[in-house]
């Protein structure tokens, strides 16, 4: 039983390792679980054969130490009724079944011993089982959610769209701000323009008044003259 006890751990100290190191968990998971129902089958059957054989055994010493005391019991009534020949022949008989009663305390106590080791290893076994099925269902669900993220990833590369709400928002903030800050230096250099025109005007009709005054003046001179 032991050996058994042994075999299994080191089963499942390579499937830590080699859990370690697979691109593909869950197949390795599957094999082992598979391997794993089928040892519980076997020993579930060979518990259930333990089992038949140390009842066997336990009613073969109970048997025996019924005679031995039905024996006892025949040769202390022989000796009462003086039949001392009768009392030896009962107390012959009462030391064979003593001796069978022990023979079969010995191999029942034995095969119990080894029952119940049986049935530790086949509750490891289920627990293991339990253990390991859990396990993979995390890794299905691991894998699930990365399936997931990877398509989510894909179809935001496809729309453009990065980042979370917040930081839409913030990024059409900025840009509208830029727009704003465009508008209103357009506007500015507009107005600049506007008054650069006037001013220009302005110092074209100097230029042209100061020309009629000389025009005037040149008029007086030659009417005068």
């Amino acid at each position: 039983m032991s050996v058994l006890r042994r075999v299994r751990d080191m089963s499942v100290a390579t499937l830590n390792d080699r859990l370690e190191k697979t691109e593909d968990p869950v197949k390795l998971i599957d094999q082992f679980l598979w391997s794993t129902h089928q040892e519980i089958g076997k020993s579930e059957q060979l518990h259930r054969q333990y089992a038949v054989h140390t009842e066997g055994l336990f009613k073969q010493w109970k048997e025996a130490e019924q005679w031995r005391q039905r024996r006892e019991q025949q040769a202390l009534t022989a000796l009462k009724a003086g039949e001392e020949t009768a009392a030896k022949l009962a107390l012959q008989d009462k030391v064979i079944h003593e001796e069978k009663a022990e023979r079969y305390r010995g191999l029942y106590e034995q095969s119990q011993a080894e029952l119940n080791e049986l049935t530790e290893l086949l509750q490891e076994l289920r627990d293991e089982y339990r253990s390991v099925y859990d396990r993979r269902q995390f890794y299905v669900a691991r894998m699930e959610s990365l399936r997931l993220q990877q398509r989510l990833n894909a179809r935001l590369g496809e729309s453009g769209y990065q980042g979370n709400p917040g930081t839409m928002f913030r990024q059409l903030d900025d840009r509208l701000t830029d727009m704003e800050l465009e508008t209103k230096s357009l506007r500015d250099l507009r107005r600049m323009g506007q008054e650069m025109l006037y001013t220009a005007g302005t110092a074209v009709q100097e230029v042209i008044e100061r020309e009629l005054q000389q025009l005037k003046r040149k008029l007086q001179q030659e009417q005068g003259g």
